[in-house]
């Protein structure tokens, strides 16, 4: 009898450890729950977080990041139909981390971010062309140099605000024109500061949720109009069931209409899943990310595919690459 305590004592304490190691996606927890992981090309090169991504038509573009000892200024390309990942033009600035991007059109941007080998913020910005695989700087971002912001864009602007510059957290937004390479500063926003914060698009909606300011993640959530580029304030993601979607470097993308934010981290690391419904203004929790919890992984999304990427659980740098089936049931045999 004594043995079979201690084995249960030591049993309870290996569950625990793998538990926080992991996502819950085999948990009974997740039995209920709808939505599928399935392992795809798993990204070619050195496994990273804090890269930066972003999506045009059925390819997803990522580049930069940090492994635990280097910064990188490489740039790839998945191709959501081939499944394969390709090497493009090396990003023409200098290495660095937790950068923002947006798209205009079919026009990537990359900016801003952190180069620790130099200590230092970053408010460089340059603009990717995808037919010619060229890059070209831009106008420095217009506000303070800063990691950890958000961005987003339409097919006439784009979008930064948020981030830490160094001396603090920001709520500043920010828009730049493209046709006369400036940035102009837009007001209005009236949310937390915060840095790894995260948003998603949904028509012409942008939806900004999550961060974290002076130890406090933030649970206020926003939308932003971009046709009137007004913001208005939501219900809170601490209210009633949704507390749990409270998290800081996350990522966020759109599928079919709704919102989602996987990953990230609240103290450890995140593989919980929730999906936000614009027109009932509700979260539902969906099945966990499959693969080892994570936080500073990239997305990519067409609206109509989702793929979440790298990141890292500690200092376990990954590489690995899934994608989201919203409406499937879940199916330990595909990763």
């Amino acid at each position: 009898m004594k043995k079979q305590k201690i084995n249960s004592k030591v049993l309870i304490i290996v569950c625990l450890f793998i538990t926080s190691f992991y996502s819950c996606g085999d948990d009974d927890d997740d039995d209920d729950l709808i939505g599928n992981w399935a392992e795809t090309s798993v990204f070619n090169e050195e496994p990273r977080s804090s890269a930066t991504a972003f999506t045009i038509g059925n390819k997803g573009y990522m580049g930069t990041g940090f492994d635990g000892d280097d910064y990188f200024n490489d740039f790839w390309t998945y191709d959501f139909a081939t499944n394969s990942w390709q090497q493009l033009a090396d990003f023409s600035g200098q290495e660095r981390s937790s950068a923002v991007a947006f798209t205009i059109g079919n026009t990537g941007y990359i900016g801003t971010g952190f180069n620790g080998d130099t200590n230092q913020e970053l408010s460089d910005f340059y603009k990717y062309d995808v037919s010619a695989n060229t890059w070209q700087q831009i106008s420095d971002f217009g506000g303070t140099a800063r990691y950890g912001s958000v961005g987003f864009g339409s097919d006439s602007y784009g979008y930064v605000g948020t981030g830490f510059d160094g001396d603090g957290d920001k709520k500043d937004f920010w828009k730049y024109d493209p046709t006369s390479d400036t940035w102009e500063e837009l007001f209005g926003f009236g949310g937390s500061k915060r840095r790894d914060g995260v948003t998603f698009t949904i028509g012409s909606d942008v939806f900004l949720a999550t961060g974290v300011s002076n130890g406090i993640y933030e649970d206020d959530f926003w939308v932003f109009n971009m046709n009137t580029e007004t913001w208005s304030v939501l219900t809170d993601i601490d209210d009633d069931d949704s507390d749990d979607v409270i998290r800081a470097n996350a990522v966020a993308f759109s599928l079919n209409g709704l919102g989602y934010i996987a990953c990230g981290e609240v103290g450890g690391a995140l593989g919980t899943v929730y999906e936000y419904n614009p027109n009932s203004d509700e979260w539902v929790e969906r099945t966990s990310f499959e693969r080892v919890a994570r936080r500073d992984a990239v997305a990519f999304s067409n609206g109509q595919r989702a793929f979440v990427a790298l990141g890292r659980n500690g200092t376990l740098y990954l590489d690995d690459n899934m994608e989201f089936f919203p409406t499937a049931s879940q199916d330990d045999d595909d990763n």
